[in-house]
């Protein structure tokens, strides 16, 4: 060592280098994003403008989807929510009291033969949780919102169902005026005289007045609904399944004569021809509901509830008379939608090349 110079100071043992974070990015070879094969579900049900009838070929439309929900409403329509309302039907018995023995009454309230508040909620009831059933299938069968049984909007057009309702007034009124013309058969004569309100009768009134709108509604949803919508799709062809919604209506009232059965065919097919022509159900839950509250009321006024509940028979001079009104009743409808400019088909949000529908 050369003198004058000291030594270096000690540098210490050599240094160690930090510790390497974690990996910075995917490795080398591995794909970002989502799996292969996976897409976001589509914000619109459908791929491109349905009409109502096609409303159920969504983007995941497979033909066993409308079997099995057919299947689940016959079968749910007819046994499984009519037991489930059942102890309706008997506490209201049991509260009601009356003649005979319990059994006896819940026969002649379950049969219609003895018409009574709880009689009537049950039957009522039953025939509004069509709408709950046919909402039901729609959701887990399909994987749709419920809504779109309403209309293609989707749900209820609440301008289009009141000017409906009052169309449906103007049409009564006409084709009442046509029926006092014509001939009465023996099953259209009154027999019965003015009811004496008697407690009973003034609580069968009011379940009416609340209920029968409800059980209205549940047929529209049920047949001129979820049918037609499920047929329509099944067959691809909307006037094909307004028949067989029209013919299964008409025989779900049961047994009845000729006359009968072509009102009631009659019916479906003018309630399901606006189905199919303005895109929703509106002008048929408002003929329905008006149809119905009016001839309740008449049977309330003349003491006529269990004839009216069973009827079976119509006379020949029904058919003009169903003929009128249900044509008058299109027409106008027909106007006023046109002059509301309503919606006709479903209004999937434009789809961008590559990708799927915005949200709507």
């Amino acid at each position: 060592m050369s003198a004058g110079y000291p030594p270096p100071p000690y540098a210490g043992p050599p240094g160690y280098p930090p510790p390497q974070g974690p990996p910075q990015g995917p490795p080398q070879g591995t794909q970002q994003g989502p799996p292969p094969g996976w897409a976001p579900r589509p914000s619109h049900p459908h791929p491109e403008p349905r009409s109502y009838p096609l409303m159920l070929r969504t983007w995941s439309y497979a033909w066993w989807r409308p079997v099995v929900g057919i299947l689940t409403m016959v079968v749910g329509g007819l046994i499984v929510f009519p037991l489930v309302l059942i102890p309706i039907l008997f506490i209201g018995v049991a509260l009601e009291g009356g003649e005979g023995s319990y059994g006896d009454r819940v026969e002649a309230a379950a049969s219609l033969t003895s018409v009574t508040p709880s009689s009537m909620l049950y039957l009522n009831l039953a025939l509004a949780s069509l709408t709950v059933l046919a909402m039901l299938i729609v959701r887990v069968v399909h994987g749709m919102r419920p809504r779109w049984l309403a209309s293609v909007r989707p749900g209820i057009r609440w301008r289009f169902l009141w000017a409906c309702a009052g169309l449906s007034v103007v049409a009564l009124v006409v084709s009442t005026a046509i029926s006092l013309l014509l001939p009465a058969g023996p099953q259209d004569t009154v027999s019965g005289q003015a009811a004496f309100p008697t407690g009973q009768l003034l609580a069968t009134t009011v379940v009416i007045l609340l209920t029968t709108p409800l059980q209205a509604i549940g047929e529209e949803y049920a047949f001129r609904g979820y049918l037609m919508q499920a047929f329509g799709s099944l067959l691809g062809n909307p006037w094909v399944a307004l028949v067989a919604t029209s013919v299964l209506f008409a025989f779900a009232h049961g047994a009845q004569n000729f006359p009968l059965f072509f009102d009631r065919f009659a019916f479906g097919m003018i309630a399901g021809t606006t189905v199919i022509l303005l895109g929703g159900l509106e002008a048929g839950i408002a003929l329905h509901v008006v149809n119905n509250l009016v001839a309740f009321g008449f049977a309330i006024a003349f003491d006529q509830l269990s004839g009216t509940l069973t009827v079976s028979e119509a006379s020949w001079w029904q058919l003009p008379v169903t003929v009128v009104q249900n044509g008058l009743y299109l027409v106008l409808v027909l106007v006023v939608a046109r002059r509301m400019g309503l919606e006709r088909t479903s209004s999937p949000p434009q789809v961008e090349r590559g990708g799927v529908p915005h949200t709507v």
